[in-house]
């Protein structure tokens, strides 16, 4: 006899209803959760690789900076930083043999790198400084062609398809020539002996800056013909694209970096057309002293007839000109602290100061004489620089710049210094 079939209920089939339209909604709501998961991911990765990358960290003039393109400069001078970095150490016994301490260029370094903040704000410069350069050539009507860009990069891989090319003989600046002494100069220093020679300038301890650290020297080889074929530096360059790729730089934007720099040397050029290339000279002698009280005695014992010479060589403290009398020879602009400068170059010749305050003590100065020379080339490059430099804090200053606060947030923090451990170990 066959089993009887079970009769549902209106009840029990409304119960089963509710449960699967139950089923149902938890398996909506759990593939939802799962969908705003994946969303949620899908748009931090998005956020991070794409958006985020092309938000800009600065606006110069309306043009942008990008956060892509501000990391990849910063891994990039990160690496230029650990580069200097080895070269130091690999060189430690080289430098120590010529008595050179290395310890403050190795410290800041350190420094640097462990202060991802600094770095940033080094590139950061780096890139608006650069964007103010494109854009001034762009005023001033200042362009470079491909065949410019192409050859500077050549240049730059060391790629010479002619041979190395012959350096410029740059003809040597005439001696600067130096008035002769009057007979109120020779009055003056009659006290000393005078040489008839031009006075040699000695670097007094009022200079303005500590000799510059200077690696030791090295002998340069002879230019010789380029080592690698066409294909070779081809080869290199695709190299260096594949890792400037690695790093986030397009080759835009590595090209970009070539002609920026030809922009720059030119718009140098047109910035320092009309800088003088002739100097302003002092010619002097000082006394120091430590204190006002023994400064104010000298100037009474000089309003009383003694001769300066004598006095500097009994009493100044500045041992090394003291011994010529006080004689500090002739010197143009920077190159004494700028209390000392100022007081030198607003006297008249023969006229002697008030007591004079520096870092260095209490000076009483005699200008001797002045004139005009020829810039020798070293300071006629650096006050090119030093013009060009104003040119564009200037040009900053004017400029319409928006820097956005994020970008310390973005600083990328490697290479580092524990990426060098294994090689000097």
């Amino acid at each position: 006899m066959a089993p009887k079939a079970k009769v549902q209920s209106k009840k029990h089939i409304a119960r089963l209803e509710r449960e699967r339209r139950q089923i149902r909604l938890i398996q909506y709501i759990a593939i939802g959760v799962v969908a705003v998961i994946i969303l949620v991911l899908a748009y931090g990765y998005l956020d991070v690789t794409y958006l985020q990358a092309r938000q800009p960290v600065a606006e110069v003039n309306g043009e942008k900076i990008t956060t892509k393109e501000f990391q990849a400069r910063v891994v990039l001078h990160r690496n230029d930083l650990l580069t200097q970095y080895m070269q130091y150490v690999q060189n430690q016994d080289l430098y120590q043999q010529f008595g050179m301490d290395i310890s403050a260029q190795l410290g800041q370094i350190e420094s640097s790198l462990s202060t991802p903040s600094i770095v940033g704000q080094q590139v950061l410069d780096f890139l608006i400084g650069e964007a103010l350069i494109r854009q001034e050539a762009e005023r001033r009507g200042i362009s470079v062609s491909e065949e410019e860009v192409e050859k500077f990069k050549r240049e730059q891989f060391g790629f010479f398809p002619d041979g190395t090319s012959t350096p410029t003989v740059t003809p040597t600046p005439a001696a600067a020539s130096y008035p002769t002494l009057s007979l109120e100069q020779l009055d003056w220093v009659t006290a000393t002996p005078v040489s008839t020679q031009e006075p040699t300038v000695t670097p007094p301890p009022t200079a303005t800056v500590d000799p510059a650290f200077t690696p030791p020297a090295t002998s340069t080889p002879a230019p010789t013909p380029t080592p690698y074929t066409l294909e070779s530096y081809q080869g290199r360059v695709e190299e260096v694209l594949v890792s400037m790729e690695e790093v986030g730089l397009t080759e835009e934007q590595y090209q970009r970096l070539f002609k920026t720099g030809l922009l720059r040397t030119k718009l140098i050029e047109a910035v320092t057309t009309d800088l003088p290339s002739e100097e302003e000279q002092v010619w002097a002698r000082h006394i120091l002293v430590a204190d006002e009280e023994a400064a104010n005695a000298i100037i009474e014992r000089l309003n009383s007839g003694e001769d300066f010479a004598a006095l500097a060589v009994e009493l100044s403290e500045d041992t090394g000109s003291g011994a010529q009398g006080g004689d500090l020879g002739w010197f143009g602009k920077g190159q004494m602290v700028p209390e000392f400068e100022a007081a030198a170059f607003s006297l008249e010749d023969g006229e002697i100061s008030q007591p004079v305050q520096s870092s260095f003590g209490w000076h009483i100065i005699q200008k001797l004489g002045h004139t005009m020379v020829p810039m020798s080339p070293g300071a006629y490059d650096q006050a090119r620089q030093a013009a060009f430099d104003e040119f564009m804090a200037n040009l900053r200053e004017e400029a319409d710049i928006v820097i956005h606060d994020y970008w310390v947030e973005r600083v990328p923090t490697s290479p580092n210094l524990q990426d060098l451990q294994g090689q000097f170990q």
